[in-house]
């Protein structure tokens, strides 16, 4: 390719820079931090006839490691029971690396809310799969989730919970 402009003339040199300029978001780093795969009761459960339930539970934390790089962890938890006993538990906590700068605060608590988890959430998922299937069950297969829904909701939750913490408070000074 040609660094020449049409006219023939060589095109002007590109301010080289070590920063780049505006919102930054990488992932540095995905891995499995934690995996448990329980069959309490094997090899009994796998004579159960009932219809299996299962009960999912869904947790995230972040961390700070640096200026610019945060670790979040997605926690799934995932239980089967039959007759009030439980076949399986399954537990992944993926994790990842993600480097983010530039971002304003709440664009950043946005980030880490729901791009990060749709980043991480698909590996889990596998994960999660794939020692099912090997626990000797059929193969169970996580739908996808709507990590902005939850976050907004997460949003909505603590506005009102502010609030009430307000009210409570301007009651008590007024009393």
């Amino acid at each position: 390719m040609s660094d020449e402009t049409p006219n023939g003339a060589a095109a002007p040199a590109e301010a080289a820079t070590d920063t780049p300029q505006g919102p930054a978001f990488t992932v540095e780093k995905i891995y499995a931090k934690d995996v448990s795969f329980e069959v309490p009761g094997a090899p009994a459960v796998f004579n159960e006839q009932a219809q299996p339930q299962l009960q999912m539970n869904l947790n995230q934390s972040v961390q700070r490691l640096g200026d610019n790089a945060y670790e979040v962890v997605l926690t799934l938890t995932l239980t089967c029971n039959a007759n009030e006993k439980p076949l399986y538990v399954v537990e992944v906590k993926q994790a990842g690396v993600f480097g983010i700068s530039g971002f304003e605060a709440a664009q950043l608590d946005a980030m880490l809310g729901t791009h990060c988890p749709n980043v991480l959430y698909p590996y889990a998922r596998q994960l999660i799969s794939s020692l099912v299937q090997a626990g000797g069950f059929p193969p169970f297969f996580l739908q996808p989730i709507n990590f902005e829904a939850l976050y907004a909701e997460g949003l909505r939750q603590r506005a009102a919970k502010q609030a009430g913490d307000l009210n409570t408070a301007e009651t008590a000074g007024n009393a």
